[in-house]
């Protein structure tokens, strides 16, 4: 602060001819100190401090710097904001800041919280760690963090096992426990909203044991505080900080520490002190040499020295320039290409306040403004542990987040992480492992979302992705594989000529065919016979015809089913086999009146010869023509893929088509089966040699 008010004061450009003064205060961290040194700023400084006439406002203050915590900048709003005076801090992040009812003077050079948590939840997303616990300080800055955090996890669909919010000021009991809770913890990587404090606090505790090995994710609180990084257990850790910076001139201002300027600083005197191990006077104690002068800090290595790391730093810097800034537009012009100051203007903190709302400008390459909230453009960068050669731990950058860039595009990783235990591979951080394609998730009753069950898919259905929610059923004509990650198509099966079922079928129907062929050789060699001639050999070949038929039908169940193979099964075997038992219809019908005729001069065998016999046939076989005929016409049968017999399996086989067509086939077939068991009744004891229908209706009689 005193480096960019020198420089300032120094410029010709801004606040030409204008000196700003200030004063410091130490807040010790502390709300009440905090509060304390706000009554005495709106009250107004000791008037010894302004004797002169060069000060045109003694004791008034246009604005404030701070404060770094949350807490203390919540206080010093509400007491400081009546008087209009604006407040610009430097390291503040609680989202409840932004809130302009409350804390209408408030301004900051740091992003709100809302910006860090929406980015730490996509940055554990983004990692694919889904169980997580949460380590807070019990603050305004810790429990309004992590109640952002948790909005933007639960839209991440992240689950937290635990948050325990702790101060470091609290009893030991209560650090020890929270340090138990962390060491006992199933998930893997803490995400930690503390103060530096707070977490040294907590790093203590776990030191004390043998640290339990997580992989922390930190805030911009503490991720690049200089004095954390001892703790090497943490190695690996990884977080948002405040984009590192560069301040010219900064590091020889710090290093510029005449003895005469270090003896009139006590803060100077304890850290020359503190740093050589000497006192700048004599005491009383033996045990401490007196500083002798040859003493050079740019030989130290410590935070002080350090301007490597400057993040926090510079958000000090661009609030002093602000506020400058605002002063500079409030009380000077350009006129004629010069700027001209008005030294006398009575200034007050409200027109600051007016004009710092407005400023817009670029420092050293760093743009400062601020929004309606008075809140700056978020950005990060990512900050990464890594151990070097020596065993120490560097603060490395491996990428940044940019709220401002498009949705989805904001979080880049350019470097090679370093993870916990010096590890390259992303750790991981579980409630249940993932469940592997071919199974889903269900969720374990009472427990977050994250922890589940892996069931396997049920019959039918597969999942072909890791962490799958539901199974998705394969299409009608496909199957899982054995690892219900993939649907195949089902195997088609149908009674083929390369079964055994079928050749035993084929050679049957075969075998049948040829002894009814050869039963009609025999017949035609024995044409003149009485015997073959009395049999009536006209029905007796046809018979055989309808006989050879009925066996070489069963040939067209065998072999994929077609349009035609379908039509022909069922009618071709209908008609067929009604031939065959209108045949020996007719035949026993002309035996049985032969028979029955035995009246003299009875004249009804007259009605019974051969035309008649065949005219009997073809009537009968011309209704079963008619009926398949109907059938074929209106709704004939069809090849089908029977996809319900057999999940597994697509069997082919012929759809009836009308089921009425089908039944009246079968239902005339039988009809002229019962008429033919009436006559086999009517003719059961004819000799022997006439009696065809006995052998198929009953046993001979004794």
């Amino acid at each position: 602060m005193i480096f960019a008010i020198e420089e300032i004061n120094n410029s010709t450009e801004l606040l030409p001819g204008i000196k700003l003064g200030y004063q410091i205060y130490d807040s010790c961290a502390s709300v009440t100190v905090a509060m304390d040194a706000a009554f005495q700023l709106s009250n107004g400084q000791d008037p010894l401090v302004y004797e002169g006439s060069n000060c045109s406002q003694s004791g008034v203050v246009m604005a404030v710097v701070g404060e770094s915590g949350s807490s203390q900048s919540i206080s010093m709003s509400h007491i400081i904001g009546p008087f209009n005076i604006p407040q610009v801090s430097h390291f503040s992040t609680c989202a409840c800041l932004s809130d302009k009812q409350q804390h209408p003077t408030f301004f900051r050079t740091i992003p709100s919280d809302q910006y860090q948590a929406v980015a730490l939840a996509k940055l554990v997303k983004h990692f694919g760690w889904t169980w997580i616990g949460i380590v807070r300080s019990d603050s305004d800055y810790g429990n309004y963090a992590v109640a952002s955090f948790l909005a933007a996890a639960q839209n991440e669909e992240i689950c937290v096992e635990y948050s325990e919010a702790f101060y470091r000021t609290d009893p030991y009991p209560k650090i020890q426990k929270v340090a138990n809770v962390v060491r006992r913890s199933t998930s893997t990587v803490v995400v930690v909203f503390a103060a530096p404090g707070d977490m040294k606090a907590l790093l203590e505790e776990l030191a004390r044991e043998t640290p339990p090995s997580r992989q922390w994710i930190g805030s911009e609180a503490w991720i690049t505080d200089p004095l954390l990084v001892s703790f090497t257990f943490c190695a690996g850790a990884i977080g948002l900080g405040i984009q590192r910076s560069v301040i010219p001139g900064l590091r020889e201002f710090l290093l510029d520490l005449p003895p005469n300027k270090v003896a009139a600083s006590a803060v100077l005197t304890e850290l020359w002190e503190e740093a050589f191990s000497c006192k700048l006077t004599q005491t009383d104690n033996p045990s401490k040499k007196v500083c002798d002068g040859t003493e050079d800090i740019n030989k130290l290595q410590n935070p002080y020295t350090d301007t490597s790391q400057l993040r926090i730093t510079n958000n000090v810097y661009k609030a002093v320039y602000a506020i400058a800034r605002a002063i500079h537009n409030a009380v000077c012009q350009n006129k004629n290409l010069t700027t001209q100051c008005d030294r006398n203007i009575r200034l007050e903190s409200k027109q600051v306040l007016s004009k710092l709302k407005t400023v817009n400008f670029s420092q050293n390459g760093y743009p400062v403004s601020f929004d309606a909230n008075g809140d700056p453009v978020s950005f990060y960068e990512l900050v990464n542990w890594q151990k070097s050669e020596s065993g120490n731990i560097e603060l490395v950058t491996a990428g940044y987040y940019d709220a401002s860039l498009p949705k989805g595009q904001e979080f880049h990783v350019n470097r090679n992480i370093t993870w916990v235990k010096g590890g390259t591979k992303v750790p991981a951080s579980l409630c249940t492992k993932s469940c592997l394609p071919g199974t889903h998730k269900v969720l374990q009753k009472g427990k977050p979302i994250c922890c589940y069950d892996c069931i396997p898919c049920p019959e039918g259905e597969i999942s072909n992705k890791t962490d799958s929610p539901d199974c998705l059923p394969c299409a009608s004509e496909f199957w899982p594989n054995a690892e219900k990650n993939a649907c195949f198509l089902k195997p088609v099966e149908f009674l083929s000529f390369d079964e055994i079922f079928a050749k035993i079928l084929a050679a049957f129907s075969v075998f049948g065919a040829s002894l009814s062929i050869i039963t009609a050789v025999i017949f035609f060699y024995h044409r003149t016979t009485p015997i073959v001639r009395a049999n009536n050999s006209e029905l007796s070949f046809l018979l055989l015809f309808s006989l050879t038929l009925c066996f070489l039908c069963s040939l067209t169940f065998i072999g994929a089913p077609s349009e035609w193979s379908c039509m022909l099964r069922h009618t071709v075997f209908g008609i067929t086999f009604v031939l065959c038992i209108s045949c020996v219809l007719g035949k026993t019908v002309v035996v049985l009146m032969a028979f029955k005729a035995t009246l003299p001069g009875s004249n009804v065998m007259k009605w019974f010869g051969p035309p008649q016999q065949r005219m009997t046939v073809v009537f009968f076989t011309f209704i079963q023509v008619l009926i398949c005929t109907i059938w074929l016409l209106l709704r004939p049968p069809f090849p089908l893929k029977n996809l319900t017999t057999y999940k597994g399996k697509i069997i082919l086989e012929c759809a009836l088509g009308s089921a009425v067509g089908f039944w009246a086939v079968l239902g005339y077939i039988g009809l002229l089966a019962v008429f033919c068991f009436v006559l086999a009744v009517l003719a059961r004891k004819l000799p022997d040699n006439f009696n065809e229908a006995k052998l198929i209706t009953f046993k001979k009689e004794l």
